[in-house]
C-alpha cells in the first residue's frame, strides 16, 4: 500500500502544474458545501471504509507446516518408474492439500465432508492417472501412504470441523513432500 501511496504522490507532484487549475476550482465548489454535504460525504466515506475493512466472517487461518521429515516414502517406490510415479503422487498429494485448504473459506459447502475429500481424491486420480495404477504399481508405497492418511485423519466421512480439515492439508501436504523427496 505505501509504495501505490508513493507512486500516487510523485505522478501528482510531476503533474501539479496540469494540477493547480484544478484545485483551484475544487476549492471554490467546497467554499459552497454546507453541513449536509459534508455529512454526506463522511457517510459515503464510512461506508468505504466499511466495505473495505475486514471481512464480518474471518478466513480460516494458515495450516500449520508439517514437521520436516515426520514421514518418508524413501525406498518405497520401485522400478524403472519409480521416480516419475513418485514425483505424481507428490504433486497430486500437494495440489490435493491446496483445494482442501481453498475449499474452506468457501460456503456453499465444497468439500465439507470426509467423503467429499476422498471422491476428490479418487477424481484427481483418474483423470491424472488415466485409469493407471500408481498403487498397482507401488504397493509399497501405495500401503505407507494408506496407513498414513489413517492415522492422520482416520476413516470418517462425516462433516469436517475445522480442525480436521487442518489435519487433511497437512497429511496431503506431508504426503506430497515425501514423496516428492523419495523422487529424487
Amino acid at each position: 500500500m505505501i509504495p501505490t501511496l508513493l507512486v500516487l504522490a510523485a505522478v501528482a507532484a510531476w503533474c501539479w502544474p496540469h494540477l493547480q487549475p484544478l484545485a483551484e476550482k475544487a476549492k471554490a465548489a467546497a467554499a459552497k458545501l454546507t453541513p449536509r454535504h459534508y455529512a454526506g460525504i463522511a457517510l459515503v466515506a464510512a461506508a468505504v471504509a466499511y466495505g473495505l475493512g475486514p471481512s464480518a466472517s474471518p478466513a480460516p487461518g494458515p495450516t500449520p507446516a508439517p514437521d520436516a521429515g515426520t514421514f518418508s516414502l524413501a525406498g518405497l517406490f520401485a522400478g524403472e518408474t519409480a521416480s516419475e510415479d513418485a514425483a505424481l503422487i507428490g504433486a497430486m498429494c500437494s495440489e490435493l492439500a491446496d483445494e482442501i485448504e481453498f475449499s474452506s473459506g468457501k460456503p456453499d459447502g465444497y468439500l465439507s465432508t470426509g467423503i467429499a475429500v476422498d471422491e476428490l481424491r479418487k477424481r484427481t486420480r483418474i483423470l491424472r492417472c488415466r485409469g493407471i495404477s500408481i498403487g498397482d504399481r507401488q504397493p509399497a508405497a501405495r500401503d505407507a501412504i494408506a496407513k498414513y492418511l489413517e492415522d492422520a485423519v482416520g476413516t470418517d466421512g462425516g462433516p469436517l470441523t475445522p480442525e480436521q480439515r487442518t489435519a487433511w492439508v497437512v497429511a496431503y501436504r506431508d504426503l506430497g513432500r515425501a514423496a516428492t523427496d523419495a523422487a529424487k
